[in-house]
């Protein structure tokens, strides 16, 4: 049996590379909130058009991530990050220029979302676990979700100085000029012609530094022997797979919902609209904080139950939000909280996808479980819109987030973190 190694990028290359991307990619993709009153506004459109799109960009970036994560197992890493982030770049390019619903669909939602398919959390993730021995991988993660939280604090301020100054088209063809750096960080991770080594015929003699470690990062034979159609069924039939997946579900409806809609809800409350850019940006910030902590911890504790105390505080936290008076100090303390629980769900899912089916097929496996996440997206984003339109308010969404939040708390506590049969499913809930 054969396995490729390349040794012509380091691990810290990778992950800061890696992280960077998510920067931009984050960023970017974390400002869409502040466009979606302005872009409606200009073409006398409901909210729903504008919620619409954004939801089907993460739809489109679920469906779509199981593929380009193979693509990323099968091509590399860095090829998709280079097509990831040409799609971005013309995507928001395309969305300067709209003046149709079609074309706002076309661009901000299929295009982005093809785009941010390539250049986040499972391309990226696998890349960095690949490059890190076990040990290290979950502190990595948590390590390049911080950073790319980072950007979703930095472009916050930054894209409601553009709007402001430049107007919202024009703001975004600035956007999609930063989107192209990711090509610049992608490119030093190209691999170049991998080293082959006979893995049957070389075993690591006692004297080969870091033993365990090496032996621990080669996939096992089955992970080998599975295809992909042969490792996305397994992973279907696998009891803690599909809870993993329903609480992701849960992640994706809360974050979306909160993105696209937080700033139009603080303005209809009489709130200044620079709060809700605030807000969000507060979020990144303290995102940076919790991604840290949840690649930590998650090296520490065990990873579903850290879910499930994320999930739980997530409900307890909206439910508070809601029913206090409404303030601007109110809605900076929601914001520095929530950020803290915000993407911190990342590397805790990720890690226990690799924990129970390796790496080899992670980016693939990770996308599969991401595409969930992105379903709650889609679902979020577009009734908060669809529901305001019918009903002048966002309260009914605000407490469907906190049910979901006790469903995914529930349905992550059994979850173990235990290596997935190659043969037969696995049930792994206590």
């Amino acid at each position: 049996m054969h396995l490729n190694s390349n040794k012509s990028v380091s691990p810290l290359t990778v992950l800061w590379c890696g992280a960077f991307i998510m920067t931009i990619s984050l960023g970017i993709r974390h400002s869409f909130g502040l466009f979606l009153q302005p872009v409606s506004l200009s073409n006398e459109w409901g909210r729903e058009i504008f919620a619409f799109s954004i939801a089907m960009q993460n739809l489109v970036w679920g469906v779509a991530q199981p593929f380009v994560g193979r693509m990323a197992d099968r091509l590399g890493s860095a090829i998709t990050m280079i097509l990831g982030g040409v799609l971005y770049a013309l995507g928001l390019f395309l969305m300067s220029t709209v003046d149709s619903p079609g074309m706002l669909t076309l661009s901000a939602g299929i295009l982005i979302g093809l785009g941010l398919s390539g250049t986040t959390f499972p391309v990226v993730f696998g890349a960095v676990s690949r490059a890190m021995p076990p040990e290290k991988r979950s502190m990595a993660m948590g390590i390049s979700m911080a950073l790319g939280s980072l950007g979703q604090f930095a472009f916050l301020p930054g894209g409601l100085f553009l709007i402001n100054e430049l107007g919202w088209s024009s703001a975004l063809t600035v956007l999609s000029c930063i989107a192209v750096v990711i090509l610049a960080l992608a490119w030093p991770l190209v691999e170049k012609k991998a080293k082959t080594v006979l893995l049957d015929e070389t075993p690591c003699s006692a004297e080969c530094p870091n033993t365990a470690s090496h032996h621990e990062t080669l996939p096992t034979p089955a992970e080998k022997e599975m295809g992909m159609w042969a490792s996305l069924a397994q992973a279907m039939q696998h009891k803690a797979f599909i809870m993993l997946s329903v609480g992701y579900f849960v992640c994706g409806f809360q974050i979306l919902f909160i993105s696209v809609h937080l700033p139009s809800y603080l303005q209809d409350s009489g709130i200044p609209a620079s709060a809700g850019s605030n807000a969000l940006a507060l979020i990144g910030l303290f995102n940076i904080l919790g991604s840290y902590l949840a690649g930590l911890w998650g090296g520490q504790f065990r990873k579903p139950m850290l879910l499930s105390g994320i999930y739980g505080l997530r409900g307890l936290l909206i439910a508070a939000f809601v029913l206090l008076p409404l303030t601007t100090w109110s809605v900076y303390l929601f914001a520095a909280c929530m950020g803290v629980l915000w993407l911190s769900t990342v590397p805790l899912t990720t890690g226990t996808v690799s924990a129970m089916f390796g790496v080899k097929n992670l980016s693939m496996l990770g996308g599969l479980v991401f595409m969930f996440h992105q379903i709650g997206a889609f679902v979020g984003g577009w009734l908060g819109g669809l529901l305001f339109d019918a009903t002048g308010s966002y309260q009914l969404v605000w407490w469907l987030c906190v049910a979901l939040s006790v469903i995914a708390a529930a349905v992550n506590w059994p979850i173990e973190e235990k290596s997935a049969q190659a043969n037969e499913p696995a049930t792994q809930a206590a």
